[in-house]
């Protein structure tokens, strides 16, 4: 273990790091799923990035030395190891191969969002069908589309989709009654792959 390293363990919907605070240091998830989120002037949430095991959150405050853009909230029961901004800095300085990693890191997040972007003006179906596949990449660190997802409240898949609760409870019943996706006692999974590849999502 490093220097200025140690383990947290938090509850879902736990903050884990707040909008405006110093960047002190940041967090190396271990364990469960976590979003980055920000408000717009009106006060309407916006999520950022999905993250999970493997992902870094607050690096960035750490690299500018700033404040944070951002808020994190724990979507499920999680474990994370928290790493003082000393000793990520001296890990940058010091090792060229987690220097490469962050940076690839951070091309993949820049990635996603860009998808998201592009997606804005796409029907529910496809959207949400996106964010089950971006959930499902980041529960198997990118590995495996049908990989399992963890149970989330409706709000948080129409917080992550841009859509309103109601378009996003009726949209995933219709997902659910035409098999594309189906439920599991410890969550959820894609259960047909071609609906995305038709829609651009999956190559």
């Amino acid at each position: 273990m490093l220097a200025g390293q140690f383990t947290v363990v938090v509850a879902a919907e736990q903050v884990l790091l707040l909008d405006q605070d110093e960047g002190e240091g940041l967090l190396v998830i271990l364990e469960g799923l976590a979003k980055v989120r920000a408000y717009s002037a009106d006060g309407e949430e916006a999520v950022m990035a999905v993250l999970g095991p493997g992902d870094l959150m607050g690096e960035m405050a750490v690299l500018t030395q700033g404040v944070r853009n951002a808020d994190v909230l724990a979507l499920t029961p999680m474990v994370a190891v928290k790493l003082r901004a000393g000793a990520y800095r001296d890990l940058l300085l010091g090792d060229g191969r987690f220097a490469l990693a962050l940076a690839r890191l951070l091309a993949a997040r820049l990635a996603t969002l860009n998808r998201r972007f592009l997606l804005r003006g796409s029907d529910a179906t496809t959207r949400l069908l996106a964010v089950l596949l971006d959930l499902a990449h980041t529960c198997s660190r990118g590995q495996d589309p049908l990989a399992l997802i963890p149970p989330l409240p409706q709000r948080e898949l129409a917080a992550m989709a841009g859509l309103s609760r109601e378009t996003t409870s009726r949209t995933f019943a219709q997902l659910r009654q035409r098999g594309m996706v189906i439920g599991d006692p410890q969550g959820m999974r894609i259960a047909d792959l071609q609906p995305l590849r038709k829609r651009g999502l999956l190559a």
